[in-house]
């Protein structure tokens, strides 16, 4: 195993990624480091169907070992949402600082102990032969009252973090590589690689 195709062009996932599986002694490349251009409909209603999906399709093109990801927020006061649509919540095309703001707005007056929510990350692995593992990781927390810290992407700036007294944004990539949702799914995935 000399090289990996991690199905993203999300840049600040694959900075988690490579950290994580530095170790692994494999080249890690993005969609992007592999000149692969894929419009891929994630129409799975669980994160695990997306991930295999992503995982399968790029697989299937490049005959290569391919992990993907689908990750996302759930909050349980919104039933759950922006779930599996947590990507293309308000349209892809629309700011975190923008969705981070209507999620606030529409918890305003609800207290903390009903603003629990989770990230949610399952990886998937599709290897040539057709095999097909997935790994899942789950990070607890709940929704601040704002945005705060300046580490992390997407959702990091509004997900608090009871037990470290801090949100998701504020802490290194290190401090959250080790407590991630991500990081978790990974390094379970990684223990199946080896």
């Amino acid at each position: 195993m000399k090289k990996i195709i991690f199905a993203t062009g999300n840049q600040g996932k694959m900075k988690e990624i490579r950290e994580i599986l530095k170790d692994l002694d494999v080249e890690v490349l993005s969609l992007k480091d592999a000149g692969i251009q894929a419009d891929i409909v994630e129409d799975g209603k669980t994160f695990e169907e997306n991930a295999v999906i992503k995982a399968k399709t790029i697989c299937e093109m490049t005959g290569e070992i391919v992990l993907a990801d689908d990750s996302g927020l759930e909050i349980d006061y919104l039933n759950k949402e922006p779930g599996v649509y947590s990507a293309r919540y308000m349209g892809e095309d629309t700011s975190y600082h923008v969705k981070n703001a209507s999620l606030i707005k529409r918890l305003e007056g609800v207290p903390d102990e009903k603003r629990t929510a989770r990230f949610v990350c399952v990886i998937a692995a599709v290897f040539p032969d057709g095999t097909v593992k997935t790994a899942r990781g789950v990070m607890e927390g709940r929704i601040g009252y704002e945005e705060k810290g300046e580490n992390g992407f997407g959702y990091d700036p509004i997900f608090y973090l009871p037990e470290y007294g801090c949100y998701s944004a504020e802490l290194s990539m290190e401090e959250k590589n080790k407590i991630s949702h991500r990081g978790k799914a990974l390094r379970a995935m990684k223990e199946e690689l080896r």
